[in-house]
Formats: C-alpha cells, structure tokens, sequence
C-alpha cells in the first residue's frame, strides 16, 4: 500500500483523544491516526501485549506518547487503560474505535452450519460490545462535548460471501452506534460509524475470499477503484472534528460507491 502524505492543518489542533485497533501500516486506524495527527491532535494508542512490537514503531512515527496496554475482553484491563488515560489527560475530545475479531475458520462456507456458540459469544464481545463499553468509559473524560467513531462494513447490511458471523456483529455494532448516540447526545457527544469499503488489511487477510472482495469491489464500484484509505481517514477527521458537530447517528459509507450498486453493468 502507497503511503499517503496527509497535508498539515489545525482542524484538531488541541483536542485528545485515544486510537483503537492500530495494527499495522496497512491498517485503517493508521491512516485516521495520520490524518488526525496532521491536523494537530495529540493521540494516545491501546494495544493489546502481541501487537507492541508493531504498534510502537508507529506510534515513535507520529510523536504519539501515550500508550496504554488494553485487552477489551477484560474489565480489569479496560479500567487500568482509561485510568491511565485520565491521569495522564483528565480529559478526552474523541476515541477512535477500530476492533474486530472472529474464528477466520467460521468466516467461511455455511453460516448456519459453521458458526459456535463460543466465538459467536467472543465476536459479539470484541467487534460490537467493545465500542460500547468505550464509549461509556471515554463518555466520563469528555464533559465538554466530543465525537466518538467506530468502523464498520457492507456485510452488516448485505450477505456477503465468507463474512458470516461477523456480518452479524457488525449489524450490531451500528446498531449500538445508534444507541450511544442517542444516550451520549444530551453530553453533546457525537457517535458515527463509517463502513468502509475493502482494503487490504490484516483483518481482510483473515477472510477467505478476501482478495476477491478486492477485485470485486473495484470492478463493481462507481469510481471503478480500490477504496482509499485516505478517503476513511478524511471522512473520520469530518467526523470527529468541528466540520462534523451535528451529525450523529449515522452509518457514513465510504467504498467508491460500492454500496449503492444492485448488480454490475454487464454492458461494460
């Protein structure tokens, strides 16, 4: 994947706030948290303990200082993380929530046939439960206000092929979007998610077919293009900047326009 230079601004110049789910270089929290932080935010990044070797280069990349340890599945380690945060901070303008985890070996075949009890339990826990128990947890450090996004997918929406029980998690993390939003308004605190289009990312690399869902998307989608990361990133700094103060609520596609197409043109 291109790196992408993000022009300098000051659209987030003075605001905090704490980055979920930054994997890698390819993955989608990364280009929110470059966009985020040419526009002067000061960013905190969660990690979970297997991931520290890769997060902490990034995190050195950007000037980023804080970084907490954080196991979603866990309330100890959930409260250890935003008390760090509110320590080191006492305040946060917005959170930044890029989490989801399922079996890759369920994500394939049938969904009736393949799905468990046991992961269907953990992918509802890490890729929907996550954002709301973030949410409540960041909600107590913004007492002026803020802007939360989670990141979401079409599968939550359509059938998808190997996307199974995490279409379904997903369904219910909009869902959950809109609830937060609702509970968090009177706080003047906005919840989005943005379903992006397919990328190549670990977590699409856990799904078989994904390359398919690549080739697919492009050839399908209006632009005729891969989704841009940077186009994400420019839509989370909307959202969680000023730009975006009275939207919440919403599910805001960014996918080339994928989502609007019902069947591709056969004429082409």
């Amino acid at each position: 994947m291109t790196e992408t230079i993000f022009p300098k601004g000051d659209l987030m110049k003075g605001k905090r706030g704490l980055i979920m789910g930054v994997a890698n270089k390819n993955s989608i929290a990364w280009a929110i948290a470059q966009q985020l932080a040419a526009q002067g935010a000061e960013i905190a990044f969660s990690y979970i303990e297997q991931m520290e070797k890769r997060v902490r280069p990034l995190a050195e990349e950007l000037g980023v200082k804080l970084m907490v340890p954080c196991d979603v599945t866990d309330d100890a380690s959930m409260d250890d993380a935003f008390a760090m945060i509110k320590k080191e901070w006492g305040e946060m303008d917005f959170l930044v929530h890029s989490i989801a985890f399922s079996d890759k070996d369920e994500l394939k075949g049938s969904f009736v046939e393949n799905t468990t009890r046991d992961n269907f339990k953990r992918t509802m826990d890490i890729s929907a439960f996550s954002f709301v128990d973030s949410a409540k947890r960041a909600s107590h450090m913004m007492p002026n206000g803020g802007a939360m996004i989670t990141l979401t997918y079409l599968g939550s929406e359509r059938v998808l092929p190997s996307y199974n029980v995490m279409g379904v998690a997903k369904a219910a993390l909009e869902a959950a979007t809109r609830y937060i939003a609702r509970d968090l308004g009177p706080q003047k605190i906005t919840v989005n998610a943005i379903s992006a289009g397919a990328i190549k990312t670990l977590s699409l690399g856990g799904i078989s077919g994904g390359r398919g869902l690549l080739s697919e998307g492009r050839n399908w989608a209006p632009l005729r293009e891969d989704t841009d990361p940077a186009g994400v990133a420019g839509a989370a700094l909307y959202l969680l900047s000023d730009l975006g103060k009275s939207t919440t609520g919403e599910t805001h596609h960014v996918d080339a326009g994928f989502h609007i197409v019902g069947m591709p043109d056969t004429d082409e």
